[in-house]
């Protein structure tokens, strides 16, 4: 067994699970099943939106109705999606969500819709396991405390089951004795390891703050936390002494890589006809606002500005052809092309309209990486 460097930019020693293989292709549909977590990994990345709180998340796009998740199949469409990573928080606070998810995903795309799972041992149980794998999860990651050992155990649990089983842990800089305590539990009980590159983090949750802990990042672009790299290739060397295949994920796979792909393959699927695609799947397009519902402004009565985009759509359409101007009811706009804004932004301006042209991403957020108002 030796190290091998990937063209994902990462590392590894024997093969990829097939949920990584997928998910460095941008083909998994990341599941967010709950922001509750018993454990509290001073590490944790989560947003102070999703931190603590019931809710769902299929990739960028929020499931309104848990009980009723259409967002997920759709969501999985648009990005082409061949399998599925169920994340949180930990997914076990609320197991029989992730069990009717694992159904209805097996259930419209088939049993070779790939799906995994990443939980804390901390809720670990026969019962629980048993209705996962029953509820058909191919693959499950553990995330065990580095710092407290007692609850390492509970992965024999899940040998009892016909599936793959893996550990995936963050590269801690000053873990280096504590990750190999660990990667010598596992030895012989789980199929892979995967170390991830320890990141900082713009949405960490404010009393958990890399920064302020003291580790820094190892360089002007990177979120990735120095000397984290470089500890990595130590441990997988440890790992191929003990005969363990293990994947070290970067920082630049998840970005460069993994989102960068699933983000193409979405906009293919949702651009207008309108937009222009990025070799990066962003859309670039024209955006016509109200000049109290711009991107930098609250909307303080989103009914009321509903009603004046109708009555502005007949105006518009005294410029515009129906198939060149299109109403975008969620971001409370217009959307045309950029040659089209731009040849028409003195009578948009009469109008008492904000002609501008946008650069977002093609999610169900429609992040607007810039906006140049004209």
């Amino acid at each position: 067994m030796k190290i091998t460097k990937t063209k994902y930019y990462s590392y590894c020693t024997g093969n990829l699970s097939e949920g990584c293989s997928l998910c460095v292709q941008g083909l998994k549909e990341v599941v967010f099943i709950t922001g509750l977590c018993p454990q509290r990994c001073f590490y944790c990345p989560i947003s102070e939106k999703k931190y603590g709180k019931d809710v769902v998340y299929a990739n960028e796009w929020q499931i309104k109705d848990p009980d009723n998740p259409v967002e997920l199949i759709e969501e999985a469409k648009l990005t082409e999606a061949n399998g599925a990573g169920i994340t949180g928080g930990d997914p076990l606070a609320n197991v029989d969500r992730c069990c009717n998810y694992i159904i209805l995903l097996k259930k419209e795309f088939g049993k070779s819709f790939h799906i995994h799972l990443y939980t804390s041992l901390q809720l670990v149980t026969y019962e629980y396991l048993k209705k996962l794998y029953e509820a058909g999860l191919d693959e499950i990651r553990f995330h065990p405390n580095l710092d407290d050992d007692s609850l390492w155990p509970n992965l024999r649990i899940a040998a009892q089951f016909d599936w793959k089983i893996g550990v995936e842990i963050p590269v801690i800089p000053g873990y280096e004795q504590k990750t190999k305590k660990i990667i010598d539990f596992i030895y012989g009980k789980v199929d892979f390891l995967n170390l991830n590159e320890l990141e900082l983090s713009d949405t960490q949750i404010p009393h958990y703050k890399l920064s302020e802990l003291g580790y820094t990042p190892k360089g002007d672009i990177s979120y990735g936390v120095k000397n984290s790299f470089k500890l990595a290739l130590k441990l997988l060397n440890y790992s191929k002494d003990k005969n363990i295949s293990a994947h070290f994920c970067t920082a630049k796979l998840k970005d460069a890589i993994q989102v960068k792909k699933r983000i193409q393959l979405r906009a293919k699927n949702v651009a207008l006809k309108t937009d222009k695609i990025t070799k990066d799947g962003l859309l670039i397009r024209g955006g016509i606002y109200l000049a109290e519902s711009t991107p930098a402004k609250p909307i303080l009565n989103k009914e009321e500005v509903i009603k004046k985009i109708k009555d502005f759509y007949k105006k518009l359409l005294e410029t515009f052809n129906k198939d060149e101007i299109f109403i975008d009811y969620k971001k409370l706009r217009f959307i045309t092309s950029d040659e089209l804004i731009k040849k028409h932004s003195k009578k948009i301006k009469q109008l008492g309209l904000v002609p501008a042209i946008v650069e977002e991403y093609p999610t169900a957020d429609s992040f607007e990486v810039e906006v140049q108002y004209l």
